[in-house]
């Protein structure tokens, strides 16, 4: 059987594109791409591939009853109308300015990279956040809260629990000076605040509001800030009582818990984020072990300022749902959420949390390829620049999910002739059926001759 055979017989079923598509893509793109139905021109900076394209319009955080969308759906229960508005459909295709601009990445941040940012073309980009739609939510004012839940984009590392494609939900919370009463941000928001149900978790919260490595920003007075960061608090202690509460029921379902009246313990961590402060990252005691869930602080003033919004002040957080969701159902690998597998998706039915019961437990392939990097003439000698991520892209365009973990297991640069040399480990492995070795070598030779095409590699 000759390797391009094995190739089309191993197309993946979980919802990647072809594991051939990577020998079909030119070094450079057309004048024009298609993504989502709509046609883009390209240029020097286009780098999407034909695997990330195929994810488009999945929406899994829409379908019903897929987990991500079932996890969605609980924490939307803490947010609900006519305070907060739900945003779940918006494009994935956003331009460089909302992406990064509108909130204040300076230029030589490393997310702008092409390393890990997939552009379309200069100045249109797959989002990397939700907060890509942040400046735009302020701006149009259509409800003083709002969530946005969406699939996001980066170019990531092959293993468990990092894909290309995975879901992020934020939220926000904004009052207006213009129009609370006198003015008053601190006292409007206390009297929200105990609108706000309660609750009986054990909270650790020791720390100052704000200090010196946790600033208080200047547009807001101390009150506004301690009121602001009370109600933030108090909204998603309510989450964890919603998303825990509903893992708890399902842990004891399952037998993997005692029913007890113990009640659940949260605690805040200082953080740092680019939008916030003062910011806090939120930890939840489960089984035995502290797990981060979210991140939130008080929105920076400058992104309101910047949405022409300047009289708005309010929090915000965000949440990864797949890192939720793979708690709550017990999902071992993430590459599973997209899997069309009716194994897999009979399992999960709206409103319902369900243990995933595994049905594949298919041995492991490991395959290591090593080669030297091109030297690059520009560069007085020194290599062709070659980032990991650029290997993860390789494999995955090849392998697509049959990719299970992609590990730099050694890197040296020669003493003499200056060159670098680079070695990957790749652990194959189906979610759906056992690889054989001549499948397996099929694949591996179609990732070192797709690195050798893309990077002119010297392979050892």
């Amino acid at each position: 059987m000759s390797t391009t055979t094995l190739l089309r017989a191993l197309r993946p079923s979980t919802g990647s594109t072809s594991i051939l598509r990577i020998r079909q893509i030119p070094r450079y793109y057309s004048s024009k791409i298609t993504v989502g139905g709509k046609e883009y021109p390209t240029d020097e900076y286009t780098n999407l591939p034909p695997h990330i394209e195929a994810c488009v319009g999945r929406n899994l955080h829409l379908s019903p009853n897929h987990p991500i969308s079932i996890t969605r759906r609980l924490i939307e229960r803490r947010f609900p109308a006519p305070v907060y508005k739900a945003h779940n459909t918006l494009s994935p295709i956003v331009s460089v300015q909302q992406n990064f601009d509108s909130l204040g990445f300076p230029l030589d941040h490393p997310g702008r990279s092409r390393t890990d940012t997939y552009y379309i073309n200069e100045k249109t980009v797959m989002r990397t956040h939700t907060s890509a739609h942040q400046a735009d939510t302020f701006a149009a004012g259509e409800s003083e809260g709002f969530t946005i839940a969406a699939d996001v984009y980066r170019r990531d590392a092959i293993d468990r629990s990092h894909y290309p494609v995975f879901h992020q939900m934020e939220g926000a919370r904004m009052w207006s000076r213009s129009e609370v009463p006198n003015g008053d941000i601190a006292a409007a928001v206390r009297a929200d605040l105990e609108k706000l149900p309660k609750h009986d978790l054990v909270v650790e919260d020791s720390g100052p509001i704000f200090h010196e490595g946790n600033p208080l920003q200047k547009a807001h007075s101390a009150e506004e800030c301690e009121a602001i960061a009370a109600h933030l608090k108090r909204s998603l202690e309510g989450v964890v009582v919603e998303v825990f509460g509903q893992a708890k029921k399902a842990a004891i379902a399952a037998g993997e818990a005692k029913e007890d009246d113990a009640p659940l313990r949260v605690r805040w961590i200082e953080a740092y984020f680019p939008f916030t402060t003062p910011s806090w990252e939120l930890e939840v005691l489960w089984q035995g072990e502290w797990l981060e869930l979210l991140g939130c602080g008080v929105v920076q003033q400058s992104i309101p300022d910047n949405a022409g919004t300047p009289d708005k002040v309010g929090w915000a957080f965000g949440v990864g749902l797949e890192r939720v969701a793979m708690l709550l159902f017990g999902i071992p690998d993430i590459r599973l959420f997209w899997s069309k597998d009716e194994r897999f998706l009979t399992q999960f039915a709206e409103g319902r949390i369900t243990k995933f019961q595994s049905f594949s437990k298919y041995p492991p392939c490991y395959k290591d390829v090593a080669f030297w990097l091109p030297s690059s003439s520009s560069s007085a000698g020194g290599q062709v620049a070659f980032h990991e991520n650029d290997m993860m892209e390789t494999v995955r365009g090849v392998a697509g999910d049959l990719a299970e973990d992609v590990r730099l297991t050694d890197e040296f640069t020669h003493p003499k002739s200056g060159k670098k040399s680079m070695c990957f480990r790749i652990n194959y492995r189906s979610l759906e059926k056992t690889l054989t070795n001549e499948e397996t070598n099929a694949l591996h030779e179609a990732v070192r001759t797709a690195l050798k095409e893309k990077y002119a590699v010297e392979l050892r």
